[in-house]
């Protein structure tokens, strides 16, 4: 049976919730108070069977509040464990290579997950990315600089790329 632990801290754009396994990697995250809206996006096989509420989650709050606070580099180091197929898997760590303040195409992103052609199994990686911010799926736009859809929310994406953006 495995614990996890879950934290809520208040953000300029609301609550933000962030679950992370025993070992304090993220599992899942999001502008939410809710746990229930984040453990259906988190694999069957790494979902926790207990969750803890905590204050604080050291590092991982530490960051959520320094990025927020205007540190953009914050998240970047944070560990992440998602399970999924291999491209989707691999998605997600392309993610983690577009920089703040640079969002990229879906387009763009297919061809930074290494299928060019897999614009559309791209999008989908983003939509099942568990780990939001930590893995800045906010980061990918429509072509021609559309914002485009985002699970908390289009007003939450832009506040993020404008955040980003002036950082």
């Amino acid at each position: 049976m495995s614990t996890g632990h879950t934290a809520t801290v208040d953000t300029p754009i609301g609550p933000f919730t962030t679950v992370v396994a025993a070992d304090g990697v993220v599992l899942a995250s999001g502008w939410t108070a809710s746990v229930d809206d984040l453990l259906p996006q988190v694999s069957p096989s790494l979902r926790p069977a207990e969750l803890t509420a905590r204050r604080d989650l050291g590092a991982v709050t530490r960051a959520v509040r320094d990025y927020h606070g205007g540190d953009l580099d914050a998240i970047v180091d944070v560990p992440v464990r998602q399970r999924s197929g291999s491209f989707v898997e691999q998605a997600w760590d392309a993610l983690r290579t577009v920089p703040a303040g640079k969002p990229v195409s879906y387009a763009d992103y297919a061809l930074l997950a290494g299928r060019p052609s897999a614009v559309r199994a791209a999008a989908t990686a983003c939509a099942r990315n568990a780990a939001t911010l930590f893995v800045p799926c906010h980061r990918v736009i429509r072509s021609g600089g559309a914002i485009g859809n985002f699970r908390w929310g289009v007003d939450v994406k832009r506040w993020l790329l404008n955040h980003e953006d002036r950082g």
